[in-house]
């Protein structure tokens, strides 16, 4: 897989996130699906990190995280191996800050409430439910904004899993 396994975990990616939202698992299912990776660990592990850990949107952006996830799974420190006699844990950051160059050129930052305020023109507190109200009414799960950004994550990093050959 290419090309066109950034262009359909681009378009899963944006799917999931307008269906079920959570950015976190749904990066993680559109790179699942498209590398036929699946392990529902890792999907669960990710619960607490969308919008920013908690919906409190001052950490890592949830998409951002996911991917973050999936590439340490495919490129990461094994228990076994804690010692790292490898160098695995450098190769992987090396890996890691690519994502997040790719999250910098697009929104200047991979905290959530600074990808917000990018996309919507101020931040919304989604763990209010009068402001995660407001978040959805200007849009939030349309195609156009969250799940865009979700789907650019997974795209991102599906690129990276080709390039590095880990699925």
């Amino acid at each position: 897989m290419t090309e066109n396994a950034a262009v359909k975990a681009y378009q899963l990616g944006k799917k999931y996130e307008q269906i079920y939202t959570g950015c976190s698992q749904c990066v993680i299912a559109a790179l699942q699906d498209t590398f036929n990776i699946r392990n529902d660990a890792i999907f669960k592990a990710a619960t607490g990190l969308a919008a920013g850990g908690g919906a409190s949107i001052d950490g890592s952006c949830g998409a951002y995280s996911g991917g973050i996830m999936v590439l340490s799974y495919l490129m990461g420190r094994e228990r076994e191996d804690f010692a790292d006699s490898g160098g695995i844990l450098l190769r992987n950051f090396e890996l890691i800050r690519k994502l997040r160059d790719e999250f910098i050129q697009e929104y200047g930052s991979v905290i959530c409430c600074d990808i917000q305020t990018k996309i919507f023109g101020r931040s919304y507190y989604l763990a209010d439910m009068d402001e995660f109200e407001m978040f959805e009414k200007a849009g939030g799960h349309d195609a156009l904004h969250c799940p865009e950004v979700v789907g650019k994550a997974a795209r991102w990093a599906a690129t990276l899993i080709n390039e590095a050959r880990l699925a």
